[in-house]
């Protein structure tokens, strides 16, 4: 029969493993680039920029548009490749206590 204090438990044990993995996306970095390498982009699990790198070349007042463009790519591919790892993430950090069920995405728990 099923059994509501061990369900319980259950749930504090998941929600103990979310909050853990959602201080640790922090930790989490993913890289981009754009451009052919010439602005690359670095954001943690909290999608927070830590980085660009921008190559020097680039760096003259005729390709501001430019630069503006690709530093901008290079964001947004380096946020898209932290999604994929912060979702890495939560499933590891709850794999084994919940069920798997087709659709049920837990990754707005974890701020992405």
């Amino acid at each position: 029969m099923f059994d509501m204090m061990k369900m319980m438990g259950k749930m504090k044990e998941v929600q103990a493993r979310l909050k853990e993995a959602q201080d640790n996306l922090v930790h989490i970095r993913a890289s981009a680039e754009a451009g052919a390498g010439l602005v690359k982009a670095t954001v943690n699990g909290k999608r927070q920029v830590i980085s660009v790198d921008i190559d020097p070349s680039l760096l003259k007042a005729e390709d501001k548009v430019i630069v503006q463009d690709l530093v901008i790519a290079a964001i947004n591919k380096a946020s898209e490749e932290a999604d994929v790892a912060v979702k890495e993430a939560l499933k590891k950090s709850t794999e084994g206590l919940l069920p798997n069920i087709p659709g049920m995405d837990l990754s707005s728990l974890m701020g992405g």
